[in-house]
C-alpha cells in the first residue's frame, strides 16, 4: 500500500506507538485501506484494535493524546493526536442484527471483524507504517477488476442491514466498471422493499451521496429501472432520468458545481407540493428543504434571470436556469457576474409624492421595483422618475 503523510507525522507516530501498530495490534481498515489502494485521497483514518476501548483510552491519556468516546456502544473511540484525527474501534463480531442495526460483541479475531463487513472491497486491513496489506475475501482483486462483490451470501448481508441495498450501488458507482456483479444485483433488486423498514435520514444520506457524484445519471437510471427506489420514493421516473442527464450536461458546459438538492429537483416532477412530499418523506433538513421546493416552483421562473435572482435569490435563480426546458447558456454567465441590487427609491419617496400611507405604498412600491428589475436596474435620475411616475399612475 502506498505510504500514508499521517504516519510519518508526529501526532500519528505517537498514536500508532500508544496503541502497538508494530506488533499489528492495531491495524488501517476499511476505506482507509481501499482509497489508498486505488490511489484515492485517504479522507478518514480508521484504526480497527484489538484492545478493548477502556484500554485504548488508557493508553491514548497515558500518550498525552486527547481520548473521545464518541460511541463506546459500538466500541469507538475518536483520537485526536495535533492535527490528526483517527477513529479507534475495538473488533468485533455480530450477535445479533434486525436489518437497521446489530449487537456486538469484542473480538480478537481479525477475519471475524473483516467477515462482518459489507463489500471485499472494504474488508481489507493494513498494518502500519509498512502498509502491509491484509486481505481474507479477495477484496485486492475485486478493486483492481471493478468490481463491487458482497462477503459471502448477498441475500444474508442485506438482511443484516438493509441499507447496503443503496451502498451496493454508491460504491458500484465509485469503484465498478462494466456491469455490477450479477448476484449482488439480484438480492439488491430482489429484496428493495427492505429498505421500506429503515430510516428515511439513511436513506437521504445514501441518496445524497449518489447525487453528489460526479455524473450521477448512469447509476440513477440503473436503480429507478431495477425498481431499487419504488418502495421510498415512487415519484422517481424515466421522465426525472431524463431531466437529471440533461441538468448534468449543463453543469458540465457551465463549469458549475454538482449540487445534490438540485439533482433532486431534476428527478422530481416540477411541482412544488411533490417537493414538499419528499422532503417531508426524506426528513430533509429545512434549508434541503425550502431549496427542494424552491427549485420545483420553476414554473414561476420569468425569462430575465437577473430578476429571477432579484426576487428568488441568485441559487434559486441559478436552479431554475439549469433545470428549464429551454436552454439559455449565455445566461449562466449573467448571473456568474450578477450582484445584488437595492431598490433606490423607499415608501417614503411616494408618500412625498402625495401617495397616502397604508398599504397602498407597499403595493405600488412592488410594482416600482418590479418595473426597475425588468428595465435593467437603472440608477440615474432620469429612469428613476420615470419608473416614479409610472408607479403613481398605476391603478
Amino acid at each position: 500500500m502506498p505510504p500514508l503523510r499521517w504516519t510519518g507525522q508526529a501526532g500519528g507516530r505517537v498514536l500508532l506507538r500508544a496503541l502497538d501498530a508494530e506488533s499489528g495490534r492495531t491495524r488501517l481498515v476499511g476505506g482507509a485501506v481501499r482509497d489508498a489502494l486505488a490511489g484515492r485521497p485517504v479522507s478518514d483514518v480508521d484504526l480497527a484494535t484489538e484492545f478493548e476501548p477502556e484500554e485504548v483510552i488508557a493508553r491514548l491519556q497515558a500518550a498525552g493524546i486527547k481520548a473521545v468516546p464518541t460511541g463506546l456502544a459500538h466500541g469507538t473511540v475518536t483520537a485526536v493526536a495535533d492535527s490528526l484525527v483517527a477513529e479507534v474501534t475495538t473488533l468485533r463480531r455480530d450477535v445479533e442484527t434486525n436489518g437497521r442495526h446489530a449487537d456486538v460483541a469484542y473480538t480478537s479475531d481479525w477475519r471475524e471483524d473483516a467477515a462482518r463487513r459489507d463489500f471485499t472491497i472494504n474488508a481489507m486491513n493494513a498494518r502500519l507504517p509498512e502498509g502491509e496489506v491484509e486481505d481474507y475475501f479477495g477484496g485486492l482483486a475485486d478493486l483492481e477488476a471493478g468490481r463491487v462483490r458482497f462477503i459471502g451470501d448477498p441475500l444474508a448481508r442485506i438482511a443484516e442491514d438493509h441499507l447496503r441495498i443503496l451502498r451496493f450501488f454508491r460504491f458500484h458507482q465509485r469503484f465498478g466498471a462494466g456491469a455490477p456483479d450479477d448476484a449482488a444485483m439480484a438480492a439488491c433488486t430482489a429484496r428493495a422493499n427492505d429498505l421500506m423498514a429503515l430510516s428515511r435520514e439513511r436513506i437521504a444520506m445514501e441518496l445524497m451521496k449518489m447525487l453528489a457524484a460526479e455524473d450521477p445519471a448512469g447509476i440513477m437510471a440503473l436503480t429507478v429501472e431495477n425498481g431499487i427506489w419504488r418502495p421510498v420514493i415512487p415519484e422517481f421516473d424515466g421522465a426525472g432520468l431524463a431531466r437529471l442527464q440533461r441538468l448534468v450536461l449543463r453543469e458540465k458546459q457551465t463549469h458549475t458545481a454538482p449540487d445534490p438538492v438540485r439533482r433532486l429537483a431534476a428527478l422530481l416532477p416540477a411541482d412544488a407540493d411533490i417537493a414538499a412530499g419528499v422532503a417531508q418523506r426524506l426528513r430533509l433538513s429545512k434549508v434541503q428543504r425550502q431549496r427542494l421546493v424552491a427549485a420545483a416552483s420553476i414554473a414561476g421562473a420569468g425569462p430575465n434571470v437577473r430578476v429571477n435572482a432579484h426576487f428568488r435569490g441568485l441559487e434559486t435563480a441559478l436552479d431554475w436556469l439549469l433545470l428549464a426546458e429551454k436552454w439559455q447558456p449565455e445566461a449562466a454567465g449573467t448571473l456568474a457576474n450578477y450582484r445584488p441590487r437595492k431598490l433606490p427609491v423607499s415608501g417614503k419617496d411616494l408618500i412625498a409624492r402625495g401617495l397616502q400611507p397604508g398599504p397602498e405604498v407597499s403595493r405600488r412600491l412592488q410594482a416600482l421595483e418590479r418595473d426597475w428589475a425588468e428595465s435593467g436596474f437603472p440608477v440615474d435620475d432620469a429612469a428613476l422618475e420615470s419608473l416614479i411616475e409610472r408607479a403613481l399612475r398605476n391603478d
